[in-house]
């Protein structure tokens, strides 16, 4: 970022700062987990795990659109501007982390607390003890996804808020991201049922990794274009704009097709995908769609959308790059990761699926 703008971002953190972050941040999370649990919403089952399935109550899209509208009304009556999300950003992310380590801290002892057993090891509070801990009946892995996505959201909206106060309009690249943002959230919430079947939720445990990232990196990392966005004056050409555009699509496309085949089929293995019934070996493994040609092309798809988020910045820096690189890398070790729990849990079946599927994130490439 400009260094005029890393001198404001630090300029900001003071003690006073600090506290007013950390009150906001307290009433965001207690608002969203109260809401949580006392929201209606649609109840599924989810996939076992340790020996036993949970049920899930989705209302993570009502709790996102409850707080879009909210935050829409405050800002245009003027009892609230979401620009204090932006003045009190570096507060926030010191508060944040507090809050990661605190509540991480809560999970490492309260598993011990339960058993009267030792708390563990270093790890036991790096990785959790705990796959899918609750507290007053609400999961609290599916939780943090909430606040952390809202929040992003939120950081997302104020960057526009602050370009629009400073300089009276948006530009095309500001608009582009935000339209981009918003539709990526607002996606995740309504499939969020899918997000039950994902990695994180079947096979981590719920630790100071799953909380920082939750809490931390999401919400104050991958908004990185949108603050550079703020006061970025090189206009963004059209052709640039709908080539952008073009690949978002294409990513979100791809991004959202194969996660929605894997979960359809994973509740109705006759699911037609294609127009074709769905083809697959032993009835076990999808060959079928997306998952004929590549073992992660969902993951290719997400790449897509966070390239196409840092390009809306051009190249005057390489800052806003560092989303979709750092992204590409933890998914692209992500994907070994899954090869391995595969091979151990399909043995043979998997050598043959991948004879047949031979190609990981890029097809013909790798």
């Amino acid at each position: 970022m400009p260094v005029s703008e890393s001198h404001f971002l630090w300029s900001t953190l003071s003690v006073g700062a600090v506290l007013e972050a950390a009150a906001m941040l307290l009433a965001f999370v207690g608002v969203l987990f109260l809401g949580s649990k006392f929201l209606p919403g649609h109840r599924v089952a989810g996939p076992e795990i340790e020996g036993r399935s949970r049920t899930y109550k989705l209302n993570g899209l009502a709790l996102f659109l409850i707080t879009v509208i909210g935050g829409c009304l405050a800002q245009v009556s003027g009892l609230f501007s979401l620009s204090v999300l932006h003045t009190h950003f570096a507060a926030l992310f010191v508060a944040a982390n507090a809050f990661a380590f605190a509540f991480s801290a809560w999970l490492y002892f309260r598993r011990a607390r339960i058993q009267h057993t030792s708390p563990g090891n270093w790890r036991s509070f790096l990785m959790g003890s705990e796959f899918n801990p609750t507290y007053l009946g609400v999961d609290l892995k599916l939780f943090s996804y909430r606040p952390s996505l809202i929040g992003l959201a939120l950081f997302n909206a104020s960057f526009a808020v602050v370009q629009y106060e400073t300089y009276g309009t948006l530009t095309l690249a500001m608009v582009l991201y935000q339209l981009f943002t918003f539709s990526y959230v607002l996606n995740y919430f309504h499939f969020e049922d899918g997000m039950i079947y994902t990695w994180d939720m079947v096979s981590e445990r719920f630790g100071w990794t799953l909380v920082w990232g939750d809490y931390v990196l999401a919400p104050f990392f991958y908004c990185l274009p949108g603050w550079w966005l703020v006061h970025a004056s090189a206009p963004l050409p059209p052709p640039a704009a709908v080539a952008i555009v073009l690949l978002f699509a294409f990513g979100f496309w791809l991004f959202r097709g194969a996660n929605q085949q894997k979960h359809r089929f994973k509740r109705d293995p006759g699911v037609t995908i294609w127009g074709k019934p769905a083809r697959t070996l032993d009835g076990r493994l999808l060959i079928s769609g997306f998952w004929g040609i590549g073992r992660h092309l969902n993951y290719t798809g997400e790449i897509c959308i966070y390239l196409a988020f840092a390009l809306t910045t051009g190249f005057a820096s390489w800052l806003p790059y560092l989303l979709p690189l750092w992204l590409a890398g933890l998914l692209w070790h992500r994907s070994r990761r899954d090869d391995r729990r595969c091979r151990a849990k399909y043995g043979e079946l998997w050598k043959q699926y991948t004879q047949r599927v031979r190609y990981s994130m890029l097809p013909f490439v790798y």
